[in-house]
């Protein structure tokens, strides 16, 4: 996620994002990560719509309000975990969405702001949680045993040296803890060359500290199965990933709920019955990525891929409706 304040840049890839889901009068619809609002105020802008937006921040939750007010009746926000979304909309009596929008990862917000401690540009504490609950990333750094430390960085930050980092690390933190952004990025920019892409070393070791504090990859799949749950025939699911491990699970998820997981093999006994028609359409085979001009505006959206699903409108087993028309 690398969204914007609602009065501030576009929001990565917003028109394609916005004629996937084609916002409809009357519709409702899930903006399941708010962060700075940017697809919400577009996705309100679009069409005399409801929408629901979930953020875990406090402070993004805050920020909502001023839109909030300039669609009075037709935003409600949700503070929590979008993997919980079913149960968050459930408390305002909704059940079934005609579209949910997720962009996963950061917001503009978050990264630019020191005191989060998700970047190493400037030095702030090293916290690095979406909320405010939990283990920080340095509770982590300053407790976890080396041999699960340096798990962590390989799995989720895919960082080859992530064993030698890790010694590094349990050396330091030996002699003091190690509490800050720029202390950990200087522990992990002596043990790991530089590249020829000119990405930072520490790059690799923070996302995988960021992912694992906020378990971003279980919340991931559990909040594209509760979208794909609350779809109404014909409805979208349309989510944008900033890195590889993100978008694989979106790319396996919509593959497999469109029937175009892998087939079983020849001896198995499920190809003697003839399989059910997918309840879901693939509406991107291959990712969306950003166009030439909008990587000259904003270069971090370098990496954002987009997929989207829709339910198919005939399909028969998508849950009748339960709720109210209005939250």
């Amino acid at each position: 996620m690398i969204a914007s304040h609602p009065c501030g840049h576009v929001p990565v890839m917003r028109d394609e994002v916005l004629a996937l889901l084609a916002p409809s009068a009357g519709g409702r619809y899930l903006d399941a990560t708010f962060g700075g609002g940017g697809y919400a105020g577009a996705i309100l802008a679009a069409a005399p719509c409801t929408l629901f937006a979930i953020d875990r921040d406090p402070e993004a939750i805050a920020r909502g309000a001023a839109l909030a007010q300039r669609f009075p009746g037709r935003l409600t926000l949700l503070e929590g975990c979008f993997g919980d979304m079913l149960a968050l909309l459930a408390g305002v009596g909704v059940a079934r969405l005609d579209g949910v929008v997720m962009d996963l990862g950061l917001s503009s917000f978050q990264i630019d702001d020191p005191g989060r401690g998700f970047s190493f540009r400037a030095d702030g504490p090293l916290d690095m949680r979406m909320g405010k609950a939990g283990r920080s990333a340095a509770d982590l750094v300053n407790t976890l045993p080396e041999r699960e430390l340096a798990d962590v960085l390989f799995e989720f930050g895919e960082e080859r040296h992530a064993r030698r980092v890790a010694r590094a690390i349990v050396a330091a933190r030996a002699k003091a803890p190690i509490t800050t952004t720029q202390a950990l990025a200087a522990l992990v920019r002596a043990e790991v060359p530089a590249s020829a892409d000119g990405i930072d070393p520490a790059t690799r070791s923070f996302q995988a500290l960021r992912i694992r504090v906020n378990d971003e990859l279980g919340e991931i799949a559990r909040g594209l199965e509760a979208a794909a749950g609350l779809l109404s025939p014909g409805g979208r699911l349309i989510v944008v990933a900033f890195h590889s491990l993100e978008d694989r699970i979106v790319k396996h998820f919509m593959r497999a709920a469109s029937g175009r997981g892998a087939s079983p093999s020849r001896h198995d006994p499920r190809r003697l019955f003839e399989a059910a028609a997918p309840a879901f359409e693939l509406l991107t085979p291959r990712a969306l990525r950003p166009t030439a001009a909008e990587l000259r505006a904003n270069p971090r959206a370098r990496s954002a891929r987009l997929r989207a699903l829709a339910r198919r409108p005939d399909d028969a087993g998508a849950a009748p409706e339960r709720e109210a028309r209005t939250p």
